[in-house]
């Protein structure tokens, strides 16, 4: 049987993901700098902060199926996907301007249009522009190397990130304009000119015939609904992405108590995201041969289990152990994002499959569903591994922890990512669409006399 060819090159997957550069190096410092700098410099009461920020998650939560439905049926001499970022992009930097860019008296109003602004041009952003990849690489390994080309943009953009907080507190130590000023100024500087090379992206010409497809999706909630619930592949993925980020989620929040407080190494708190974040700039290519060689299944079990593993070596790490504590960080940094890369891809392949057996269009929808399952995971979490090690007697507050709270601390930081990967493992391995079902569904799709079962883009 003849394969579907792969034709996109890298070179145009760079290009459509240049944007994951800005929204990656706004991510890290609008999470962990900005409720700390507003509460210490603009006398925000960290608990105003938090219920801003909670709202302006919940504003991204409930836009993302929303977009992601709505874009699915946009037709316009743009093409579908390009109005929502070029929308999004003009409130992302918005936003970012606000945010980073506070005026002196800058207080609760500015915050909360700031937030709103972000938020929502994430929503807009980011749903349409995995539906699009997944378009512009039909091909199964196209979307292996969209992906892992994404991978690589955003480590790139957070190691970018993490190097400007370094010298921020070199040069001027708990300046929080300072770090605020560049933050912004990597994030405006790269915005405007990755959200060109985004828009303008070439693409394949579109089929006319293919707007029956858009006409035949049910715009209908409870449509909506079940053309999830009823995909036995996508809650596979959506069960492995929540539980991937899960333990990723894990692991960084507990990853400054782990060395603070554990190794007793607080100079080292910053420093070891960094050394992981910049091995992890490898990751993206290496993870890429394994897909294409293994298949997108059999490559993010064996990611998963890696890290599983990975994870439970911490048990073994001491602060006289540092030596180990950096060879499982280096180990980290070459699986880091290495299940998310095939997992969405998989999305893009589910909703081909979907596309060829109803007609419908679901591409946005399930991405949205997806970004949903990275904020479950994310916030199951937080919510379960605070609360465990505060129950074992942790206190961040306390000048010093009894051995069993520190204990405890390490078997959370460690045990609680090993399972989320494990469980990950475990989710996807019955998923079933391999690289030659997939290749039979896109010559259906492209050949099909049925106007809606044309393809995509």
């Amino acid at each position: 049987m003849t394969a579907v060819r792969n034709t996109s090159s890298n070179a145009r997957f760079f290009r459509l993901g240049a944007i994951y550069l800005p929204v990656t190096a706004a991510a890290q410092p609008v999470a962990a700098w900005l409720p700390a700098i507003y509460s210490r410099d603009f006398g925000l009461s960290l608990a105003l902060v938090g219920t801003l920020y909670l709202a302006g998650q919940l504003l991204n939560s409930v836009l993302d199926p929303v977009v992601g439905a709505l874009s699915d049926r946009t037709r316009s001499r743009f093409g579908r996907r390009r109005p929502w970022i070029a929308g999004g992009g003009v409130l992302f930097l918005g936003g970012g301007a606000l945010l980073f860019f506070p005026s002196d008296g800058a207080g609760t109003a500015w915050l909360l249009a700031g937030l709103a602004a972000y938020y929502t041009g994430l929503s807009l952003i980011s749903t349409p522009l995995l539906a699009w990849s997944g378009e512009v690489a039909a091909g199964y390994h196209d979307r292996t190397r969209a992906a892992s080309t994404f991978t690589l943009l955003q480590s790139v953009a957070l190691v970018a990130a993490l190097g400007l907080a370094a010298i921020a507190q070199k040069v001027q130590p708990g300046d929080g304009r300072l770090q605020l000023t560049l933050f912004g100024a990597l994030v405006v500087a790269s915005a405007v000119p990755a959200l060109w090379l985004t828009l303008t992206t070439r693409e394949e010409p579109a089929s006319i015939a293919f707007d029956g497809a858009v006409l035949r999706t049910p715009l209908s909630p409870r449509a909506a609904l079940q053309s999830i619930l009823c995909n036995s592949l996508l809650l596979r993925v959506l069960a492995s992405d929540a539980a991937v980020r899960a333990g990723q989620g894990i692991r960084t929040a507990l990853l400054l108590f782990y060395v603070t407080f554990y190794l007793g190494r607080p100079e080292w708190a910053a420093g070891l995201f960094l050394f992981q974040y910049a091995f992890g700039m490898l990751s993206a290519p290496i993870w890429q041969r394994i897909g294409v060689k293994l298949g997108k299944r059999d490559a993010a079990i064996l990611a998963e289990v890696l890290q599983s593993l990975i994870n439970l070596g911490l048990v073994l790490t001491t602060p006289e152990r540092f030596w180990l504590v950096l060879v499982l960080a280096f180990a980290q940094g070459l699986t880091q994002g290495s299940g998310n890369i095939m997992l969405r891809s998989m999305v893009a392949d589910v909703a081909d499959k979907h596309r060829a057996d109803t007609g419908e269009e679901r591409a946005g929808l399930y991405y949205s569903v997806f970004g949903l399952a990275d904020k479950i995971g994310g916030a199951l979490a937080a919510g379960i591994a605070l609360p465990l090690i505060a129950w074992f007697g942790f206190d961040p507050q306390s000048a010093t922890n009894a051995p069993q709270a520190l204990n405890g601390l390490l078997l959370v930081f460690a045990l609680g990512p090993a399972l989320a990967h494990a469980i990950s493992a475990a989710a996807i391995s019955g998923f079933s669409l391999d690289a030659q079902q997939h290749d039979a569904i896109r010559r259906h799709l492209d050949t099909a006399a049925d106007p809606a079962l044309q393809p995509a883009e």
